[in-house]
């Protein structure tokens, strides 16, 4: 129950959160590198960059480019790898009063399920979310979250070696985003994320190549966000387990919107990188609507469409 008297209290597969504001993963850190401009404990939920068995090297530079109402990343999902998450960035999150959200990656269902074990007995964690748009080594390169049977695969493997709920975060280039959402919750998903980014390029036409040295990048931002509340309106019709909605969310309104669709809570990315305090501000703008349209809970509005 917030200060002034409405309920923004969310739960996700029994894991209850203060507020439906979480981060997206790639796009927050681990949480200590924006500590210095909001407080943490305001969040409901930090979901942080993903993390593999070993280390990750990610793509060559550049990685980052603007777009009109967006950028492209092609990261690569660079990273220390699961031990020195643990033993670095873990005491910090215990120090917030906020839950944490651990995106799992990897190239092959082995990697998969050897980070998922890396954290057994970890304190602290509250939820995976497993990064299925990840290419995977032994199909050729193909995304884990393309392929409905790779989907059912992964995430039951994932089931079957821990007992912390599973998010599982849906790649939206594909044809059909809800039977891929359908997989997930049959091989046991907790919940869901939508949407990853999409995928796209930017050419150099003074130097005639491709702006990020991988060619292509994932596309986040404003620009995606129709894309993703569709899906995510999609999605909620045709499963019955919660989502988290993202995808170009930049005010309280724009988070409003994917709480209509029927996501039970929302995730900030690009905006982090224009305004440090874009969730906080998305979290006053949440409140705001809220007053201002008598709303006592977020179940008033959720899915109403």
């Amino acid at each position: 129950m917030s200060s002034w008297g409405r309920d923004l209290t969310v739960d996700i597969a029994g894991v209850k959160f203060k507020n439906p504001v979480l981060t997206a993963s790639g796009t927050f850190g681990s949480g200590r590198e924006y500590s210095h401009f909001i407080d943490l404990n305001r969040l409901g939920g930090i979901i942080v960059k993903g993390v593999s068995h070993e280390p990750w090297d990610g793509n060559k530079p550049p990685r980052i480019a603007e777009t009109p109402s967006g950028m492209l990343n092609a990261i690569g999902l660079q990273n220390p790898g699961a031990k020195a998450f643990i033993e670095k960035d873990m005491p910090f999150l215990r120090t917030y009063d906020t839950k944490v959200v651990v995106n799992l990656c990897g190239h092959t269902l082995e990697e998969y399920v050897a980070v998922a074990k890396d954290f057994k007995g970890v304190h602290g964690v509250s939820m995976f979310e497993l990064n299925i748009s990840c290419p995977n080594i032994d199909k050729g390169g193909m995304a884990f979250g393309t392929d409905p049977v790779l989907v059912k695969e992964v995430v039951s493997a994932i089931k079957a070696c821990t007992r912390v709920p599973l998010v599982v975060k849906l790649s939206p280039n594909v044809t059909n985003i809800v039977a891929v959402a359908q997989a997930a919750e049959a091989a046991g998903a907790d919940a869901l994320s939508l949407i990853n980014t999409l995928i796209g390029m930017k050419v150099d036409i003074h130097s005639r190549k491709p702006v990020l040295a991988n060619t292509i990048g994932g596309l986040s931002g404003p620009a995606i966000k129709p894309v993703a509340v569709r899906m995510v309106y999609q999605v909620a019709k045709n499963v019955s387990i919660p989502i988290i909605g993202m995808g170009g969310i930049m005010t309280g309104e724009d988070a409003i919107e994917f709480i209509m669709a029927g996501a039970t809570a929302i995730a900030v990315g690009t905006a982090n990188f224009t305004n440090p305090a874009a969730t906080i501000n998305v979290l006053e703008g949440i409140e705001a609507f809220m007053r201002a349209q008598g709303i006592q809970n977020l179940n008033e509005i959720r899915g109403i469409l």
